[in-house]
């Protein structure tokens, strides 16, 4: 089974601005992002794990990218993460937090306060370079654990999550 895979971002801006006789315009066309090809070396990734779920209100869940995720073709198990995208559904009332909590992903919100906050509709899109053959490392035991968290009592939140990488 081959896995082919790209992430991008982008951004496109118009902002005008009117005038008496004239309106000047200025325009910002930006595309960023990595296409992988199937393998575990730089610009390439052989794993894909996605989700949309659900936690309750002031609860928390840690994802093991070095553990069993249910991916669409199996289980899945990461050495080397290359991209990581979540976001938070535009209905949440409460914020989705990313990040923190202990054994985390270690090159990456490692400490326990390292969170990134998404407010609701938010998204969260890191990913790694194409000549990049490391990515975000995952050190299963000690710096494998993804966590995310629902903010407030109250309230569910919904989130997807994918994640592509590497199995070795």
């Amino acid at each position: 089974m081959a896995l082919k895979s790209k992430a991008l971002v982008n951004v496109e801006a118009k902002q005008t601005r009117s005038q008496d006789l004239s309106s000047d315009t200025g325009s910002l066309v930006k595309s960023y992002g990595t296409t992988f090809a199937d393998g575990t070396g730089a610009g390439q990734a052989d794993a894909v794990f996605s989700d949309q779920r659900t936690l309750a209100a002031s609860a928390n869940e840690t994802l093991d990218l070095a553990g069993t995720l249910a991916g669409t073709f199996g289980n899945v198990s990461f050495a080397r993460v290359k991209a990581i995208i979540v976001k938070a559904a535009d209905g949440n009332t409460n914020d989705v937090l990313v990040g923190g909590g202990t054994n985390a992903l270690s090159t990456w919100v490692a400490d326990a306060t390292d969170i990134v906050r998404l407010r609701p509709g938010a998204t969260l899109c890191l990913v790694a370079g194409s000549a990049d053959a490391t990515g975000y490392a995952v050190t299963g035991g000690t710096g494998d654990l993804l966590r995310v968290a629902n903010s407030g009592a109250g309230s569910t939140v919904t989130y997807d999550v994918i994640v592509i990488g590497a199995s070795a």
